[in-house]
């Protein structure tokens, strides 16, 4: 029994791990993204962090200075360990998910895309339109489906996939 729930254990940690290994991985990459993109169009780190924070503040976020930057930033990476919990919650139930994971990452990645757009954003304090012009939102889908899902998959399938051998 000691050994079982040892087990058990191991897998919780395994699937903790891919939690926060992916997550913020993804997080990472994608803030990344979206400063290098918000930077190129003449957007200030401090403004881009605040958009993120009017998903909760509405348009105070902007009055904030970098107190509600960082907390932008806080609030991008707890959206991202969500995400890669629930993909890892929904992977562990249906195997088929890790067994090609660029797939499944690619289509988490689209999934998170369109969620974030048409249904977080909208309901949130978001002061904005919400937009699919096509070489921003395009360059967005591509960072979410490589920089956001895959990694989330990748470490999903290494925590959870069976091991063989040594």
């Amino acid at each position: 029994m000691l050994a079982n729930g040892g087990t058990n254990a191991m897998k919780r940690m395994s699937r903790l791990g891919a939690v926060l290994v992916g997550g913020s991985i993804a997080g990472a990459l994608d803030i990344l993204f979206a400063l290098t993109h918000a930077g190129v169009n003449g957007m200030g780190p401090q403004q881009l962090l605040q958009v993120v924070a009017s998903g909760l503040l509405g348009q105070d976020a902007y009055a904030g200075g970098w107190g509600t930057a960082v907390l932008g930033l806080a609030a991008h990476f707890v959206l991202s360990l969500l995400w890669a919990a629930l993909f890892v919650v929904v992977a562990s139930r249906v195997p088929r998910l890790l067994a090609k994971p660029a797939l499944s990452g690619a289509l988490f990645g689209v999934l998170v895309f369109l969620a974030m757009r048409l249904v977080v954003l909208p309901v949130s304090a978001f002061p904005h339109l919400v937009s699919f012009k096509p070489l921003s939102a395009g360059l967005d889908l591509l960072s979410h489906v490589f920089f956001f899902g895959l990694p989330i998959a990748l470490a999903a399938a290494r925590a959870i996939r069976p091991r063989t051998g040594p």
